[in-house]
């Protein structure tokens, strides 16, 4: 959880601030996974913060959304397509990854569990 508040801190992922009269932020919450070696072995633990967008209404919250995911039938696509060809693969572990983008509405997250502030209504 530290490593992935210190990646959106050195991105400048956010700003910390008073919640403006009027706005209601939405919140958050940390997602946890286990990653393991091929033997099965524990590598690392790994946290994730996400937004609980599904909060929001379209048409007044946000007016549309984008997820850069392939699709299933694409990835096996390539992998017979690599077999066939008896192409080499690799596999590529990111850790953190951000999107630049300017987003054009205001958005007010709670902060994440476990972050602590001198104000309590920090956003």
């Amino acid at each position: 959880m530290e490593m992935e508040i210190k990646a959106l801190e050195v991105n400048k992922t956010w700003e910390i601030m008073d919640l403006p009269p009027n706005k209601t932020p939405i919140g958050c919450k940390w997602v946890y996974k286990i990653k393991r070696r091929a033997n099965g072995d524990i590598e690392r633990y790994k946290a994730r913060l996400v937004a609980k967008g599904y909060t929001q209404r379209k048409g007044i919250d946000y007016m549309e959304t984008y997820s850069p995911v392939a699709r299933l039938t694409t990835i096996q696509s390539i992998l017979a397509i690599a077999s066939i060809m008896d192409w080499h693969l690799e596999q590529l572990d990111v850790n953190n990854v951000f999107l630049h983008g300017d987003l054009q509405e205001e958005v007010y997250m709670e902060l994440p569990p476990g972050v602590i502030t001198k104000k309590s209504h920090e956003v």
